[in-house]
């Protein structure tokens, strides 16, 4: 099996070459990711808590599922493709709002991400994938707002960072 490669790209978003994943976040190098979040009709977000044995970020608390393109594939189609993979479901998504973030781990790994934000509806339940995810819930923004405060440790940074700075954005209640 072929090691997964990131997408290396530039402030603007402009690709400037591949590297193995485990290499890019050890050198800290930055990538293009996207972080999808997926709501129901009751306007709730639905989180997943990491698998237990990922590299980093292990049984943390984030959003719908998050990963990397892979080269000549668009955000949204790089999105579902994540989707099924780890929650066992596809469903439209459209594109929010990017930025970068640097985030370093107790591990000596580092994300440092041009990370693209993707928003869509569902209403089922998800057949989540148990290589990738532990468990699903799904949870209103205020509620998980406020144990994000409480409990900050349970989150992922990039989680935690897009709440922080761009929850205007994945905000779909005022929308």
């Amino acid at each position: 099996m072929t090691e997964e490669r990131v997408i290396l790209v530039n402030e603007q978003d402009e690709q400037i070459g591949t590297m193995p994943k485990m290499e890019a976040h050890e050198k800290a190098m930055l990538h293009r990711a996207f972080s999808v979040f997926v709501f129901n009709e009751r306007k709730e977000l639905m989180i997943q808590q990491r698998a237990k044995h990922k590299y980093h970020s292990p049984l943390l608390w984030t959003n719908t599922c998050c990963s990397h393109q892979r080269v000549g594939e668009r955000n949204v189609e790089a999105g579902k493709r994540r989707l099924m993979e780890e929650m066992g479901f596809v469903t439209d998504l459209t594109e929010s709002i990017s930025f970068i973030y640097k985030a370093p781990f107790d591990n000596g790994l580092t994300e440092h991400e041009f990370d693209h934000i993707m928003i869509g509806t569902f209403n089922d339940e998800p057949k989540i994938n148990p290589d990738e995810v532990e468990a699903w819930k799904w949870m209103d923004l205020e509620s998980l707002k406020t144990d994000m405060k409480t409990n900050p440790k349970q989150y992922t940074a990039w989680f935690k960072i897009i709440f922080d700075k761009f929850y205007d954005h994945i905000n779909i209640t005022e929308s």
